[in-house]
């Protein structure tokens, strides 16, 4: 077995993206068979989106954060690439359904919050651990999604729910997305006591 076939497998990935693809497939379905129009509001691509972003926060850490500290392989490369190919994920599995019954987009939508929520659940694998990591972007994004604000900090304080084409909320998501981005790479998740 390789080691990309290891790695994979020490992270739960297939496992993380069948839940992920399969609750895409699951609002795509509802969304086709009980929606009068072809488009999936806003709110519906927001939540589908977080959704797929928790279910592969799990993928953020292996079994043993200190097993990964003190392994001979570099790994801020590798958890840069693992946060872009669950990125491209997100984005993939949403803009398939663009030629579909029931489409989910815009796709300026998808990518500003796939990025941002994948960064803020790195720096909350970093900061809290991996288990913990998908807790306060499926908190912020409901708050956000169902009371979006107007204003440059209400646009900032609820960047999730906001339009495509706001220029604060792509500012904020892509602060998000490269701190999660450079703090993960190069601290990985946060090590659990051996209790845990």
């Amino acid at each position: 077995m390789t080691g990309t076939l290891l790695y994979l497998r020490s992270r739960r990935v297939p496992l993380a993206l069948a839940a992920a693809i399969g609750g895409v497939a699951v609002v795509w379905a509802l969304w086709l068979a009980f929606a009068e129009e072809r488009d999936a509001s806003a709110m519906t691509v927001v939540m589908t989106v977080v959704l797929m972003v928790a279910a592969l926060a799990s993928t953020l850490g292996g079994p043993d954060e200190n097993l990964d500290r003190t392994a001979s392989m570099r790994w801020p490369w590798r958890r840069a690439a693992h946060l872009l190919a669950a990125f491209l994920v997100v984005l993939a599995a949403l803009l398939a359904t663009r030629h579909t019954g029931a489409r989910f987009g815009p796709a300026a939508l998808v990518a500003r919050d796939a990025a941002g929520l994948l960064g803020l659940t790195a720096l909350g694998a970093t900061t809290f651990g991996t288990a913990r990591s998908w807790f306060l972007p499926l908190a912020w994004t409901t708050v956000a999604a169902l009371y979006p604000q107007g204003g440059t900090w209400g646009a900032a304080a609820t960047w999730q729910g906001q339009p495509p084409g706001s220029r604060v909320a792509a500012l904020t998501a892509a602060v998000f997305a490269v701190g999660g981005l450079v703090a993960y790479s190069i601290a990985g998740p946060a090590r659990r006591e051996p209790a845990e």
